[in-house]
């Protein structure tokens, strides 16, 4: 049989139940948020995904945060930081080669219609790439970028450039065989984490900012000809603050997404690698990091006929 404490020592038993007690009540609040009490976002159906609070640099949310998967188009978004970093002039022009477009044409690949002989920007070619996904800008620039005596050797040496950048940002576990996610070897993959890291890196360039949070743009090249590109990024215009970043399709990567959005100041990162539902996750990945329950009346804003997709 157990007897009650007595005396000094009793006292002294009971105050420290009483000091726990009152610990306990302030460390555990009467009631949580749906925000604070949620493990994570809800119904994701990404094989991989990962969400960063980009303006903190803090982890919100991960899901096979580093296992290697192919990437699709979303590579463009290194392509992008490469070419933006190597201090080109973005107002050099280019001219636009047969090869470029021969290229899309027997890849079948997603492409901004470029005309040979047509000249643009460096600028104008970051457009080209990342709004409609055009594969032939990533070429054009990849070949403008890169050191060589050949196009051949200069395309090479921006890839190897895309992979020096890679290390440089911690990237552990990406590689990258392509300028624009068409892996000619199956050694083109990242993860979720990985790509989370170089999207805060390319965010941090105004350049790359202003073209990723354009859902359409009109370019002229020299001669007058006139180019309208559509971002084939859907989340543009459909959930409130998104800002970017890049889309990417793959038969052996599936939709691909690389978002971003901003509210109040604070700027979420968001990755999804592999998943048929891909907006739905991210519109429910930005409303876990927000607080808000807006993806489920989410209209996706619609491309028009003869658009890209991607």
């Amino acid at each position: 049989m157990r007897t009650r404490p007595t005396g000094a020592i009793g006292r002294r038993r009971a105050c420290a139940l009483a000091l726990a007690g009152a610990v306990l009540a302030v460390a555990v609040p009467a009631s949580a948020t749906p925000a604070q009490a949620a493990t994570g976002p809800s119904g994701i159906t990404a094989k991989g995904a990962f969400l960063l609070d980009n303006t903190a640099n803090k982890t919100l949310w991960s899901k096979s945060a580093d296992t290697k998967r192919q990437m699709a188009s979303t590579t463009k978004v290194m392509t992008a930081a490469v070419v933006v970093s190597s201090g080109i002039d973005l107002d050099r022009l280019v001219t636009v080669k047969s090869t470029y477009r021969t290229y899309v044409a027997e890849k079948g690949a997603s492409t901004a219609d470029l005309k040979t002989g047509d000249k643009l920007t460096v600028r104008q070619l970051l457009y080209a790439m990342m709004l409609p996904s055009g594969c032939d800008a990533a070429y054009a620039l990849a070949d403008t970028v890169g050191t060589g005596s050949t196009v051949k050797a200069r395309t090479a040496s921006f890839i190897k450039k895309m992979n020096a950048k890679a290390a440089a940002l911690g990237m552990t576990n990406t590689k990258y065989d392509s300028f624009d996610g068409i892996s000619q070897t199956g050694y083109n993959y990242t993860t979720p984490r990985d790509a989370a890291k170089l999207t805060r890196y390319a965010l941090k360039s105004t350049n790359i900012r202003t073209v990723v949070k354009s859902a359409k743009t009109v370019q002229k090249a020299t001669n007058g000809r006139t180019y309208t590109w559509y971002n084939t990024n859907k989340l543009l215009g459909s959930y409130s603050g998104a800002n970017g970043v890049k889309t990417g399709t793959g038969s052996v990567a599936g939709p691909c997404l690389i978002f971003s959005a901003t509210r109040n100041g604070r700027t979420v990162v968001g990755v999804i690698l592999n998943d048929a539902n891909r907006y739905t996750s991210a519109a429910r990945m930005l409303d876990y990091a927000y607080g808000t329950n807006t993806a489920s009346t989410m209209q996706l804003r619609k491309l028009p006929a003869g658009a890209q997709r991607d």
